[in-house]
């Protein structure tokens, strides 16, 4: 038997065994969470029997095609899937052995998820199962290692040996930094070329930084604009570099815009709870903006997790009959977590109760361990091609402001994030009027009665969009629901120049979100304008701009970005 069908079958007996145990583990359980009546394994036994038969037959076929081949000629029999890059290299379909190895490794791809689809079992365990298997196909990928990648390979000669050694000390500078490199870190900084939007720091506690940033339109709106990032992650995300810069975008409008910074958690603020995090955190960046602007009221705009915050505070405010706040737009957030996508397979009762006690005591969540999650999400285009490129090739990978920021989490306070998976993600109570107290009302997003505007992004992998889409039935305001393409943060950061991607608008919202989808029109270009054009309405008269930001109560306090966007606590 040739060397690489060795290999394939060492891979089958792997991945059965692998899948077998899953099998045994994931009892189909009853209503009571017992194995099923029958006790019987959640993948029928003879299913599997007869899927790895068939496969077994295409795997010889496999063999036979290309043993029979001419030598510079072998046939493509199992493509890779559209949109697979991992392939790209000419010897992957010229040279025999390695057009057999790629195509083995396609083949039990297809025989491993075959057996997972035939999984009978509940549907969070079955998406767990299907991404256990993907990341499992995903890692053992013969692109993913030296020997079996011809383009390393390739490289290795023509460096005599360099790119190897280059690899090497990239993987030890990662190791040290705890964290894959995926953007050339010598080509931003922030504050330098990120973050430049011209502002001032006017208030600050421990929780956050208040960024006001400064006018460059003669007039403004009266009323302001706070915004309020996802906290799990910085918040220059919406103030990258000019040409992207959302912020300056919205300066730009004429809205004076507050931006919360949030801190990156040290070991002596572990116990914040969620509570802080409403109370220090997004009230009191309203609070900061109603008394520098003089305004009585705010628009607000919410972020991925910032926005289930500001949603949250508004139940709040609803709660205490206070009207401050005059519109609100969500960017990528769920208030309905009954389907949390792909990230919900971290996330189960099992984790929680093994993680929670800890939390609760104060202990972080690093912005490390989210981060990998997040980029686990799609392996192969945030894991595996860094680990190919970076350390098999030994490249610089090339600079990429979103991939920089990428690389740039931030620590949450362990009651905070506690209380975020348990009434958010497991148990989904967000949605039931009076289920949760915060700051000491019970709240109901029924009575949220605002203007919403809800963008949420086709292709997003954290925030599915159908998810997304259940915030125009939560809310007793008039709603805006719009839908851009691309992912969750490419979906927002898609300014109006150069003009790229799309989105969607439908104003008869419906109960069906595919429903919704095809009726909408397609509109080409930034989901900016859009939104800049529905929040003009809620924006106030117009006035002279002021001719510096903060006021007599609200010095400023640092020029922007501030300083809690560049602390590197670990």
């Amino acid at each position: 038997m040739p060397p690489w069908a060795s290999l394939a079958s060492e891979w089958q007996k792997i991945g059965q065994e692998w899948l077998g145990w899953w099998a045994r583990a994931a009892l189909a359980p009853d209503a009571g969470g017992r194995p099923g009546a029958a006790g019987t394994p959640a993948i029928d036994p003879q299913v599997v029997v007869g899927v790895t038969e068939r496969y077994a037959e295409r795997f010889q076929e496999l063999w036979r095609a290309l043993a029979s081949a001419p030598a510079d000629a072998p046939p493509d029999l199992v493509p890779a899937p559209a949109g697979d890059r991992r392939f790209s290299a000419r010897e992957w379909h010229t040279t025999p052995y390695f057009s057999w190895l790629r195509q083995t490794y396609l083949l039990y791809g297809e025989y491993l998820r075959e057996l997972a689809a035939q999984a009978q079992m509940a549907p969070a365990d079955r998406r767990r199962l299907e991404f256990m298997t993907r990341q499992y196909l995903d890692a053992i990928a013969p692109t993913n290692y030296p020997a079996t990648n011809p383009a390393v390979l390739k490289k290795a000669l023509e460096t005599e040996g360099s790119s190897l050694v280059h690899g090497l000390s990239n993987l030890v500078t990662d190791v040290g930094r705890g964290r894959i490199t995926m953007s050339d870190q010598s080509a931003f900084g922030v504050g330098k070329n990120l973050a430049v939007t011209p502002g001032s720091v006017v208030f600050r506690n421990d929780l956050i930084e208040v960024l006001q940033y400064d006018a460059t339109t003669p007039t403004v709106h009266k009323r302001p604009l706070v915004i309020i990032p996802p906290c799990i992650n910085k918040y220059y995300i919406l103030d990258l570099r000019p040409a992207n810069s959302l912020v300056r975008y919205c300066v730009a409008q004429g809205h004076t815009t507050f931006v919360v910074s949030w801190r990156n958690i040290p070991p002596d603020l572990g116990r914040l709870t969620w509570d802080d995090y409403l109370e220090s955190g997004v009230l009191q960046a309203i609070d900061v903006a109603q008394r520098i602007s003089g305004s009585r009221t705010v628009n607000a705009l919410g972020f991925c997790v910032g926005g289930t915050l500001l949603a949250s505070v508004l139940a709040v405010l609803a709660a205490r009959n206070d009207h401050r706040v005059e519109s609100v737009t969500l960017l990528t957030t769920m208030l309905d977590f009954a389907d949390p996508g792909e990230i919900g397979v971290y996330v189960s009762r099992e984790y929680l109760s093994a993680r929670e006690p800890a939390l609760l005591a104060g202990q972080r969540l690093l912005g490390s361990e989210l981060a990998t999650a997040f980029a686990s999400l799609r392996a192969n285009d945030l894991v595996w091609n860094y680990v190919v490129n970076n350390y098999l090739k030994g490249e610089t990978p090339p600079a990429f402001d979103l991939l920089y920021w990428n690389n740039d989490p931030a620590n949450l306070a362990g009651p905070m994030y506690a209380y975020y998976l348990r009434h958010m993600y497991v148990e989904n109570e967000l949605i039931e009027p009076g289920k949760l107290t915060m700051l000491g009302h019970r709240v109901d997003l029924g009575r949220i009665a605002l203007p919403v505007y809800v963008m949420a992004a086709r292709e997003d992998h954290i925030v599915p969009w159908r998810s997304a889409y259940r915030t125009t039935t939560l809310v007793n305001g008039d709603v805006t629901f719009v839908l851009g393409a691309s992912g969750h943060i490419a979906g927002v950061v898609n300014p109006p120049e150069p003009a790229r991607r799309s989105f969607w608008t439908n104003a008869l919202l419906t109960d069906d979100p595919d429903d919704w989808l095809a009726r909408a029109e397609s509109v080409d270009g930034s989901w900016w304008p859009h939104w800049a054009e529905w929040l003009q309405e809620y924006a106030g008269p117009r006035r002279a701009a002021p001719a510096a930001a903060g006021s007599d109560e609200f010095p400023p306090l640092d020029p922007a970005p501030g300083t809690y966007v560049t602390d590197m606590v670990a």
